[in-house]
């Protein structure tokens, strides 16, 4: 991906993941919300231990639902 903010960075990684929920493909979305946020030019958007918890967090959402993987997805901010 080309240069860009942190907040269009955050919002390409919410489109990818998106898609996945789109397909019905929840624990794809979470791997790939969590894969896409690690890879801005500028660092991860998060820390580790951040990223850990929202790991968590995001395969619990998954298994819940896609209206529940959707709503995880759109908090990040």
């Amino acid at each position: 991906m080309a240069e860009c903010s942190r907040s269009e960075h955050l919002a390409w990684c919410k489109t990818r993941a998106l898609e996945y929920v789109d397909s019905d493909d929840c624990a794809s979305a979470v791997a790939s919300m969590l894969s896409d946020v690690g890879k801005w030019e500028g660092g991860p958007l998060y820390p580790d231990a951040t990223l850990h918890y929202l790991a968590v967090n995001g395969s619990l959402f998954a298994h819940q639902s896609t209206r529940a993987t959707r709503r995880w997805i759109e908090s990040f901010y």
